[in-house]
C-alpha cells in the first residue's frame, strides 16, 4: 500500500469512528438547582441519607480503588452574606465503610486498618472558611481519624440550593475534595503499594432546621 493510500485509509477510519469517539468522551459535570442567592441563612443539619464521603487510593499502581462512608451527622451554620463566618462540624461512623468487596469491607473495620471498635468515629471541625468565588470556598479545619487529629484543608463548591420536595425543607448541597496521607493518621497498612495519598470526595447534603 502506498503511503498516500495509508494516510487516506487512516483518515477514513478516524472520520467514520468520530461518532463513537465522541460517545466515549466523559459526560459534563452534573448541575444542581439554584444559586447562592437561593440559600437561606441559618443552622443546617447533615442529611445523612444523601451525604457520602468517598475515599480513593492507588491499588498497586495499576488502578484506583474506592470505598464510601455514610450515615454522617453534624451541623452547618451558614449565612450566604457572610461566608467567612461559616461553621461546620461533621461526624462519620467508621463502621459505615463500604467497598465492592465484602471481605475488604470487614478488614477495613478491623484493627489493621480503621479499627472501628477502638475509634468508632471520624470528625471534622472547621476553623476558617475563605471565599474563593461566588460559589466556592476553602475550608480549613481539624480532621480526627483513627484517634489522630491533624489540620486539613478542602475546597467546597455549591452544588444546589432548593426546597426538598419530600421533606419540604430548605436544603443545600456541596461537592468537596480533600487529599490526605493516611499514614499521618496511623492507617499505614500496605503503604506504599496501596498509596499513602488518599483522595476524599465529599457529597454533602444539609437541611435547614
Amino acid at each position: 500500500m502506498r503511503l498516500t493510500h495509508l494516510y487516506a485509509a487512516t483518515a477514513a477510519v478516524l472520520l467514520l469512528g468520530a461518532p463513537v469517539i465522541a460517545q466515549m468522551a466523559p459526560p459534563e459535570m452534573l448541575h444542581g438547582a439554584g444559586t447562592v442567592a437561593d440559600i437561606k441563612a441559618g443552622t443546617y443539619a447533615v442529611e445523612p441519607h444523601h451525604t457520602q464521603v468517598t475515599f480513593s487510593v492507588s491499588h498497586f499502581g495499576i488502578s484506583p480503588y474506592a470505598g464510601t462512608f455514610s450515615d454522617a451527622s453534624g451541623t452547618l451554620k451558614l449565612d450566604p452574606a457572610k461566608p467567612a463566618a461559616t461553621q461546620l462540624d461533621v461526624t462519620l461512623p467508621i463502621a459505615s465503610v463500604q467497598t465492592t468487596s465484602a471481605k475488604l469491607t470487614e478488614e477495613l473495620k478491623a484493627a489493621d486498618w480503621f479499627d472501628a471498635a477502638k475509634f468508632p468515629t471520624a470528625t471534622f471541625h472547621s476553623t476558617k472558611v475563605t471565599p474563593l468565588s461566588a460559589d466556592a470556598v476553602a475550608v480549613d479545619g481539624t480532621l480526627t481519624l483513627h484517634g489522630v487529629t491533624k489540620p486539613v484543608t478542602f475546597r467546597a463548591k455549591l452544588f444546589g440550593a432548593a426546597t426538598n420536595p419530600m421533606s419540604k425543607k430548605a436544603s443545600i448541597g456541596f461537592l468537596g475534595r480533600m487529599v490526605i496521607h493516611r499514614s499521618d493518621f496511623g492507617v499505614s497498612k500496605y503503604v506504599p503499594v496501596v498509596s499513602d495519598e488518599t483522595v476524599l470526595v465529599i457529597n454533602a447534603a444539609f437541611e435547614l432546621q
